[in-house]
């Protein structure tokens, strides 16, 4: 029995030990993590603190010029006022210093919280009282820590002393706040936006009773093109606080601007400026090392193209308002792209809304590669091209373009009886027969009137894997953060496989509309689109971009083929007048739906218009996609539509054709 005992004993004495070496183990890593790895970090933060030195928080950034140099992002110097702790200040001192702030220059304290406030009038009366002798038994028998009694305290302040506060008070406290915001050897800025020459000069004239205020300048992000393409550049920030770790890691500080959306976050890692380093001194700045400027990047965007294009959208959509028929048209997009290297040369995107009785436009560039639409007949060159791939059809054969009737699902029919039709005919004039009885032939079906049909799954897996590969409904992989896919339907039934067909079924992006038809432009080479040319470092190129590229799997003679028939849509087919002489394109019109009443249901029917295209149609110098949502309603009270589609498309492809 003794023996079992001590066994058992023994065992409990093994575990214990295992447990006590492997956390000795932990912390040897952990300290050769801090020591080693992470050393010089802190060395650094150490350095900071001891000797009143700082990293400078706002580097300027690299610049962004576009594709002709035309200088598009500079930075500006803006002036600031902030705050950094003296040694040993006190909280009451740091009080005084707020007053005297206040009274010296204006800011908004509309963040003022009633938090903000207590903390503030803590700062300067005496609370203790607030607590009881039985508490403070309990906080020296450490039963209550110093946060306990800081929110007893917090707590127990009655919220009217605040009523008679002024609005002198209020920015005084709002002011202690940002003092306080942070580490305590970190600068905080207490002003920086809208900041006068004579707040600037009373804050000089006042230094002596304002310890620890600096006057200092930063880098903000100068719009030498306004608002043109800014949502696409990006904007900066502090780091957002799920960020945090990652910047951490890479030797940012908390207070560090970076970017945080779209080309200034894609490209931070060349944009960033090199810190430099300065000592604060009788509150003056000396420099000890100059701050380098990032890396400049030069974008493929023509900016001078961008803003023509802009006004184009933001004129027409405001002209279609008052075409018949179209209060729901609210949007359209354009991207153009040269399809032999993926450069984007512009994208846009404009909304329109009514203001105050009148029309007014705004910008909706990310929806370019965020928002989808179903666009029609646009992919009937992907859907023919499945065809001839599959053997279903040959070149040049003919089809009689009648209704469609599978068992158990309504007749289909093109916009109206073409009779006999070959295949460039069939895109010319857009036949939705020819594609649907194309279909049924990859599905390996004997079509006859009410043919039932169960299973269509193969073949519709074989038009998605092929439409993938043109960019329908795969990722683009353009150099953005976000990358949008579309909607991609999960239902197989026969009559959605030939909705698919002729794009009324799942829904792409106009970027994603762009890579199908730059792809067919570009003989069957897929150049992945991207918005990053060069970068230089103010003397020398350091990085050229380079694009990924493949060709789909189809015989050449067959996009050839589809090549023709794009032409021929243009010169006789339903695209005549879409675009200039000598271009090749698709038009789409499909059946949508739109969300009339704002709560979360499509509820209202409506017609939905794309177009894709090039120029020249031999040797494509630029490739153009455009997308327009709910263009006019079904059933409306007009059965007139509007052109504003045509107008745009022959607009922009007029004043692409004055450029190249």
């Amino acid at each position: 029995m003794r023996t079992k005992k001590n066994e058992l004993l023994n065992m409990k004495i093994t575990f214990f030990k295992k447990i006590i070496y492997f956390m000795m183990f932990f912390l040897i890593i952990y300290y050769l993590y801090i020591t080693i790895y992470k050393g010089d970090y802190y060395k650094e933060k150490l350095n900071t603190i001891i000797n009143t030195s700082y990293i400078n928080k706002n580097a300027p950034r690299g610049r962004i010029y576009d594709r002709n140099y035309n200088l598009i992002v500079d930075n500006k110097l803006v002036p600031t006022i902030s705050y950094l702790m003296p040694k040993k200040a006190s909280s009451k001192e740091m009080v005084s210093v707020s007053e005297k702030l206040a009274s010296l220059i204006d800011i908004d304290f509309s963040k003022l919280s009633l938090k903000n406030l207590k903390d503030y009038y803590m700062a300067f009366n005496d609370t203790d009282n607030l607590i009881s002798n039985e508490e403070w038994g309990k906080y020296n028998r450490r039963k209550l820590n110093d946060n306990d009694i800081y929110n007893m305290k917090l707590n127990r302040i009655d919220n009217s002393l605040f009523d008679n506060y002024t609005k002198q008070d209020n920015k005084s406290a709002y002011i202690y706040t940002l003092m306080n915001n942070g580490y305590s050897y970190d600068i905080k800025i207490i002003k920086d936006k809208d900041l006068t020459d004579k707040e600037i000069s009373l804050v000089c004239d006042n230094y002596e009773e304002l310890p620890g205020i600096i006057i200092d300048y930063k880098y903000e992000r100068d719009y030498l093109y306004g608002d043109t393409f800014k949502s696409i550049l990006g904007s900066i920030s502090t780091i957002p606080y799920e960020d945090k770790d990652y910047y951490l890691d890479k030797g940012y500080q908390l207070n560090d601007l970076v970017g945080v959306s779209f080309l200034e976050k894609q490209y931070e890692r060349f944009l960033k400026g090199e810190k430099g380093r300065y000592k604060i001194e009788n509150n003056s700045i000396n420099v000890v090392k100059e701050s380098v400027r990032g890396n400049d990047i030069v974008l493929t965007i023509d900016i001078k193209l961008q803003e023509k294009v802009d006004k184009i959208l933001e004129e027409e959509l405001i002209n279609a308002k008052y075409d018949p028929n179209t209060h729901l048209f609210n949007s359209a997009y354009v991207v153009i792209k040269d399809p032999k290297n993926g450069d984007i040369l512009a994208m846009s995107g404009k909304g329109i809304k009514k203001v105050n009785g009148k029309y007014v436009t705004y910008d909706l560039t990310p929806g370019v590669i965020t928002n989808s639409m179903t666009p029609g007949s646009v992919v009937k060159g992907a859907s023919i091209m499945v065809g001839y791939k599959e053997k279903a059809i040959s070149i040049g054969e003919e089809l009689t373009d009648n209704c469609v009737k599978l068992y158990n699902f309504p007749i289909k029919c093109s916009w109206k009886r073409l009779g006999v039709v070959n295949d460039i005919k069939a895109i010319s004039l857009s036949s939705n027969i020819y594609q649907f009885k194309t279909a049924l032939k990859v599905a390996n079906i004997n079509y006859s009137y009410n043919t039932k049909v169960n299973d269509v799954r193969v073949a519709f897996n074989k038009y998605r894997d092929f439409f993938k590969e043109l960019g329908l409904g795969s990722t683009t992989e353009i150099d953005l953060p976000i990358d949008g896919i579309g909607n991609i339907g999960t239902s197989n039934s026969p009559d959605l496989y030939l909705n698919y067909v002729i794009g009324q079924y799942d829904s792409y992006t106009t970027m994603q509309l762009s890579e199908y038809i730059s792809t067919i432009a570009n003989y069957g080479e897929r150049v992945y689109p991207h918005l990053l040319l060069e970068v230089n470092d103010n003397t020398n190129i350091i990085y050229k971009y380079k694009p990924s590229s493949y060709n789909i799997s189809i015989d050449k003679k067959y996009i050839d083929r589809v090549r023709t028939s794009f032409k021929e849509v243009i010169n006789s087919g339903l695209g005549r007048g879409f675009m200039v002489n000598n271009s090749s394109g698709k038009t789409g019109t499909s059946e949508t739906f739109f969300d009339s009443n704002n709560d979360g249901v499509v509820d209202t029917p409506t017609i939905s218009s794309a177009f894709v295209g090039y120029f020249p149609s031999d040797n494509p110098k630029f490739s153009i996609a455009l997308t327009f949502p709910n263009i006019m309603r079904i059933n409306g009270s007009s059965e007139e539509r509007s052109y504003a589609n045509k107008r745009i498309t022959k607009k922009i492809s007029e004043l692409l054709e004055e450029l190249f």
